[in-house]
């Protein structure tokens, strides 16, 4: 009824198509959207993008640059239409599903579509643009599955599956019958060969009847011996038991004695304890007693020691008062012998001028110190920048150092012995040619890299072949490292054979020496051996236009942007020979070093240096001269002082005097009164000795009651010496008592482990016997057997008769009843059966033949029932499968015939049996003749054209078409490779017959149509436009624009 598209389903933003109910001819311009409508239906419809043939995967399907597409399918059904919606996400291509606007799973989306017969998967329904071609290569087996979907019944295709499932049933029992079959035969042949031995087996099976009777009887009378000695054990332990038990109680007492002395021992041992810890406590006071006596006596050392530094306080005022007065009358005499001052104006101002010039001075040197310090810091800084890229070039070197030490470890140490013996050679060396080349830019340091060999890029550069070789000796090193001589005539100058500017042109910027720095040898040795003056570097330009090159410039060698050129003239056929490789990346020559910038920044850095040594002699001279100013104006401010102090002299005397009078008279308010200070100190210390008298007292009752204490202490110990004396005897005793109750104890001990292994080796050897016997649990044993069993703790039920026939039968009792005579008898019958070699394998072979002959009889009865069964469900099936499938597949003849002849071609189908019993091989097989001078040939991929093969498929489809009881087909372009005549008669077929009311809708898809074709009311025709000045789809009103173009006719008309 509706297919909807929005939200950027491929081409579309929105868009809702509405078919009608027959034929629906969808036409649209290429590129317009005609078959996404068809990739709408398929996705809508559970199908798989492989069905489509355009995606492998559903996220693709969604317009470019939208996140999802959503794709809605209503589907017509009684009593309501059903909803499909899927949306499509683009990012990690999932689908969600919608049934009636409700979420669903996409099992529940097949079992609706399927219950509609809807197979997007079906080429006979489903056919989309890209599909086309695959119709005609369907097999003819293909070809009848897919027809018996479209439009047999239901049961039709699952008839033909249950065949061939039956099929291969069939087959796999007739096979599996043929082998059983010929198998027994075989067997029963070998069976008859058998029956030779089996008289001879009788007699050793006597034989083999007695040895098994002895070996039975043996463990029983083994048996019988052990358990004899277990009841002698037995015995000897119950002994040792009793008298176990005698020395257990005549050793009770004692036991009980020795823990009365251990309590008695432990509560002495607490009395002593306490007493103990009472010693202590008191101990602890008189300690703290004598603490305080002593704290007392340190209080009366303090008084005596604060009255004794009172007294030293007074005696040293006394002294200070003396010698203020001695001080005081010093300076009054000086004061009064001091004569009236004299005029020292004109010598201080002397001394002012001067220091006034030396000030100036000092002035100058200060600056001129100032600016030359000034200089000197900005002339370290720009030796520190020098410095630094220095260090900057140094370390590039040392990298390049460190790449020729990791991959040319020998190069690396001969260049480090160069380095320490440069001296020893005549004429210039350099060094390996990767460290001396600078790159002017890392860029193009590949085209020297690929243009000079690894060998010399770490080879040392002579100017002297006498150097080389003495170089090449180096003390017997033996190192493997390159040396090259330069030619005797340097190179280094050499010029191209002409100019780059007659190169550019061709996209050529450089020859390769320009593109490098290298000392002079370098440059000479690569300018003789490599060329490198007349070698150009070219760029993509060169390479876009190689062969012009090649043809106009005659270079030997070249270079573009990523490629080397090599170009040789052969001498026999004079034809241009190239050979291009492609360009390594560098790896020696990446970091550079610019040699003119290190030259220049030494050269600096030298300039520098002498500049600050320059600046150095300046300072010291200045600061000599500083020194010296510095020194006189020292002297000059001395003078001045002293001229200054000779003047204020008689003043400063004065102020002294009135200072050291007002200090005498402080000096003497501060007297101390010592009789009182004795007379406090005398009262302190006597109240100090009557509490120590206190504490005495004190004390001396306390050590009373220590001794005291300790003299209880004391007999108590002895009382707990003389208790743990009597307990030691006792122990004594015990220990010996001890000793005798563990020898009863270890000799009940061994007895009972020994009753015990000998009760383990009965019950073994009672098991080995029951087993030799062959007699399960719930057997009981004879009486004389049956003591033993239960002091063994062995479960016997009471099934006796079954073993004691056994044990009494005759033969049984006519056996030995020693162990030796049984296995002497036994040793007897042993040798007499192995005579008998090999018949007990002929006859157990005999036996298990017979059984499986027995059960392959069985077993081949049971299939060949099984086989009629099959056979007969086959027959049952068959019928109803291949008269319908005749039936149809004339019906499709029938139609596909008469489009064929009104095409005045022919055209069959029929179904192609090779075998009638293998229902996988049959087939529907087409075949046409479109030339009446040809014979009719079978569809295939090859034979027919294109346009053959599509009115071909397009009439198959037609002849399904009233037989079809799907709800619609789809056919996408089918009518591309027609000529304009067949194109024309198979449209008008596919009108005539889908326009009947019997038929199922149709979408047939085409980008056009020709002219004056014949067209039904009941068609339904889709145009499909697209582009940027489309209107939107809710917009779009095609009776609308028909109404209004009607209405301009009419005003044209008027």
């Amino acid at each position: 009824l509706r297919v909807s598209l929005e939200n950027s389903f491929e081409t579309y933003d929105v868009c809702e198509v509405r078919p009608g109910p027959n034929l629906n001819m969808i036409i649209g311009a290429n590129g317009t959207g005609k078959s996404s409508i068809v990739c709408a239906i398929c996705l809508g419809l559970a199908g798989k993008p492989s069905f489509i043939g355009r995606a492998d995967k559903v996220g693709l399907f969604v317009k470019q640059g939208c996140l999802k597409g959503v794709v809605e399918v209503e589907l017509y059904k009684m009593p309501d239409n059903i909803i499909i919606t899927r949306e499509i996400q683009a990012v990690n291509n999932t689908s969600t599903w919608f049934i009636d606007r409700k979420s669903a799973t996409l099992k529940a989306v097949e079992e609706q579509i399927a219950a509609l017969n809807i197979q997007v998967d079906n080429l006979c329904q489903f056919l989309p643009q890209d599909k086309v071609g695959e119709f005609a290569r369907l097999s003819k087996i293909e070809l009848l599955e897919a027809t018996e979907k479209s439009i047999g019944p239901p049961e039709m295709y699952q008839f033909h599956c249950e065949l061939k499932n039956f099929r291969e049933k069939e087959r796999e029992l007739e096979n599996l019958c043929r082998d059983k079959t010929h198998s027994l035969e075989k067997m029963i042949q070998r069976t008859e060969r058998y029956k030779q031995d089996i008289e001879k087996f009788h007699e050793h099976k006597r034989h083999l009847d007695l040895i098994e009777m002895l070996e039975r009887k043996r463990p029983w009378v083994e048996y019988e011996s052990v358990r004899q000695q277990h009841e002698e054990v037995k015995k000897s332990r119950d002994q040792a038991k009793e008298e176990l038990k005698n020395l257990k109680e005549m050793q009770s007492p004692v036991t009980k004695k020795i823990q009365e002395t251990e309590e008695y021992f432990q509560s002495l041992n607490m009395k002593i304890r306490h007493k103990a810890d009472e010693i202590k406590d008191i101990s602890q006071k008189c300690k703290q007693k004598q603490d305080a006596l002593e704290m007392k006596d340190k209080q009366i050392e303090e008084i005596n020691q604060a009255l004794r530094m009172k007294k030293d306080e007074e005696m040293d005022r006394q002294r200070k008062i003396h010698h203020t007065h001695k001080m005081i009358k010093d300076w009054k005499k000086e004061l009064n012998a001091m004569a009236v001052c004299e005029n020292l104006q004109p010598q201080t101002d002397a001394i002012n001028d001067e220091l006034k010039k030396l000030q100036d001075k000092r002035a100058n040197i200060h600056s001129g110190i100032s600016d030359l310090t000034a200089g000197k810091m900005n002339e370290e800084r720009e030796k520190k920048r020098i410095t630094d890229r220095l260090e900057q070039l140094n370390n590039i070197m040392n990298m390049k150092e460190e790449n020729l030490k990791a991959r040319f470890g020998d190069t690396h140490s001969a260049l480090m012995w160069l380095r320490k013996n440069k001296d020893k050679f005549k004429k210039e060396v350099c060094e390996p040619i990767m460290l001396e080349i600078n790159m002017k830019d890392s860029r193009h340091a590949k085209y020297v890299e690929n243009h000079v060999s690894s060998n010399d890029m770490r080879a040392f550069v002579f100017e002297s072949q006498e150097d080389m070789e003495m170089f090449l000796m180096r003390d017997h090193q033996k190192l493997r490292v390159n040396a090259v001589c330069t030619p005797a005539e340097s190179c280094a100058k050499s010029l191209p054979s002409r100019p780059i500017e007659e190169l550019h042109q061709y996209g050529f910027f450089s020859y390769l020496r320009e593109l490098f720095d290298a000392p002079h040898l370098v440059m000479s040795y690569l300018c003789s051996q490599y060329h490198v003056h007349d070698v150009p570097v070219g760029t993509e330009k060169t390479r876009n236009m190689i062969e012009r090159v090649i043809q106009e410039t005659k270079l030997k060698q070249m270079y573009t942007a990523e490629e080397k050129y090599v170009i040789k003239v052969s001498a026999y056929t004079n034809l241009t020979l190239s050979i291009n490789t492609s360009l390594r990346e560098a790896q020696f020559l990446t970091s550079s070093v610019d040699i003119d910038e290190r030259r220049r920044l030494e050269n600096q850095q030298q300039d520098i240096n002498n500049k600050l040594k320059s600046l150095d002699m300046h300072l010291s001279t200045l600061s000599e001269r500083q020194k010296h100013l510095e020194h006189r104006d020292n002297e000059l401010r001395q003078q001045k002082k002293e001229l200054l102090e000779r003047g204020n002299r008689r003043t400063q005397l004065q102020s002294k005097i009135d200072v050291k009078c007002d200090s005498l008279r402080q000096l003497e308010q501060d007297a101390i009164d010592l009789e009182k200070e004795s007379q406090q100190a005398d009262a302190k210390i006597k109240e100090i000795n009557t509490q120590k008298a206190k504490l005495v007292t004190e004390l001396t009752h306390l050590i009373k009651n220590c001794i005291s204490l300790n003299i209880l202490k004391v007999d108590l110990v002895l009382q707990s010496a003389t208790e743990a004396a009597e307990k030691n005897r006792l122990e004594s005793d015990y220990k010996e008592a001890s000793i005798q109750l563990r020898a009863a104890e270890e000799k009940f001990n061994e007895l009972d482990d020994r009753k015990q292994v000998l009760a383990e080796k009965c019950k073994e050897l009672l098991k080995k016997a029951r087993h030799a016997c062959k007699m399960s649990l719930d057997q009981q044993l004879p009486m004389e057997f049956q003591t033993v069993c239960t002091q063994t703790n062995l479960h016997i039920s009471l099934k006796f008769w079954m073993m004691y026939t056994l044990l009494t039968s005759p033969a049984f009792q006519s056996l030995p009843t020693t162990l030796e005579e049984i296995d002497a008898f036994l040793n007897e019958e042993k040798t007499r059966a192995s005579c008998f070699t090999g018949l007990n394998v002929s006859v157990e072979e005999y036996n298990k033949q017979t059984q499986e002959i027995q059960q392959l009889k069985e077993y081949l009865e049971e299939k060949k029932n099984e086989l009629n069964d099959y056979k007969q469900k086959i027959s049952q099936v068959k019928e109803r499968w291949l008269n319908p499938l005749k039936k149809l597949i004339g019906q499709i003849n029938v139609k596909f015939s008469n489009f064929f002849s009104s095409m005045q071609c022919v055209g069959e189908v029929d179904l192609h049996v090779e075998n009638e019993e293998e229902y996988d091989k049959y087939g529907i097989r087409i075949r046409v003749k479109f030339h009446s001078g040809t014979e009719l040939h079978e569809l295939n991929p090859y034979h027919q054209s294109g346009g053959e093969k599509s009115v071909s498929t397009m009439l198959y489809l037609m002849a399904l078409q009233e037989l079809n009881r799907c709800p619609f087909r789809v056919v996408d372009e089918i009518n591309q490779g027609m000529d304009p005549v067949n194109e024309r008669r198979v449209f008008e077929m596919v009108v005539k017959t889908v326009s009947k009311e019997s038929t199922s809708q149709y979408f047939f898809i085409t980008p056009k149509l020709l002219q004056n074709l014949t067209y039904s009311d009941k068609m339904t025709v889709l145009f499909v436009y697209n582009g940027p000045f489309m209107l939107e789809s809710n917009k779009w009103d095609l009776k609308s624009f028909c109404r209004r173009r009607r209405r301009l006719g009419r005003m044209d008309e008027q």
